[in-house]
């Protein structure tokens, strides 16, 4: 079955960015000119999915308000003649389906995935974070796809990660398979450094498959009193049907405000209208320091 369906939990209170999140979802800070969450919907988007499930909470409105259609914004762009404005707010609205269900409280990511259940149905899918960014020259979610398809099992993205942050991770146990590819057949979420399995962290990006729900169902609260996904797929790597690909690319995480800021700086250094303004700005401040 092709997969269709991307699940993006976004009901986090993103502390780590406060005040800036306390009445603006995280994932609607601007990186440039766009909010966190439309690089990753259009992530998604180019992977071949085309319908978007926002797990969301009652302060995160503004989300789905964001995707939706703005008649009265496209009236007066149409009237004064900005076609390039209207055209990119037209294809926002038009690329993807957009569904959302509230999560009632933040009891971790394995209930943010099973808040999804009735939209998401008895079909693979991908989860996608909000705060991990993906660049569109060295995408993940295809190889992910590659590997579901070959294996009808679910596939993790991994990470090769440092020591210092290894016990902020899930981590996985890992037979090499070749080319990047993985066979799990352990995982172990937020391990002290001396137990860690492997060096390679589950990273931002999920293919599951539909009977994860079940297992999610049966899943106790874990660290922090909190339903974790890693908990259920753990119980599909130790039943022989877990995967994982090692990305090796590049890889943003918008979680912190110097996150923020770096990953901003990244993508307008990308852009031929900003970058050489703004190479002077940087060159001129470090020049004055």
């Amino acid at each position: 079955m092709r997969i269709r369906k991307a699940v993006l939990p976004v009901a986090g209170l993103g502390t780590r960015v406060l005040p800036a999140s306390k009445v603006v979802p995280k994932e609607m800070l601007p990186l440039v000119d766009k909010p966190t969450l439309q690089y990753i919907v259009e992530e998604a988007v180019a992977a071949g999915i085309d319908e978007i499930v926002f797990v969301t909470s009652r302060s995160k409105r503004s989300i789905e308000d964001h995707f939706d259609s703005f008649p009265e914004l496209e009236a007066v762009l149409e009237r004064k003649g900005k076609r390039k404005e209207l055209e990119e707010l037209r294809k926002l609205q038009t690329m993807a389906k957009y569904t959302s269900v509230r999560q009632a409280e933040p009891l971790g990511l394995g209930h943010a995935v099973l808040c999804a259940k009735e939209l998401v149905g008895d079909e693979p899918f991908v989860v996608m974070l909000g705060d991990i960014l993906i660049p569109p020259e060295t995408p993940c979610l295809p190889e992910l796809i590659e590997v579901y398809e070959r294996y009808q099992s679910s596939v993790l993205s991994l990470v090769p990660l440092p020591p210092e942050v290894i016990p902020t991770y899930g981590i996985a146990t890992v037979e090499e398979l070749g080319s990047n590819m993985v066979k799990i057949p352990n995982v172990v979420e937020k391990p002290p450094l001396e137990e860690a399995p492997s060096n390679l962290g589950i990273y931002g990006r999920y293919v599951l498959t539909p009977d994860i729900f079940e297992l999610l169902e049966q899943t106790p609260p874990g660290r922090g009193g909190e339903i974790q996904v890693t908990d259920a797929i753990e119980m599909q790597a130790k039943a022989g049907r877990c995967y994982g690909a090692i990305y090796t690319g590049t890889r943003y995480d918008t979680g912190t405000p110097l996150g923020l800021l770096t990953t901003s700086i990244a993508f307008a250094l990308q852009r031929p209208e900003l970058a050489p303004e703004l190479r002077d700005y940087m060159r001129k401040a470090l020049s004055e320091q």
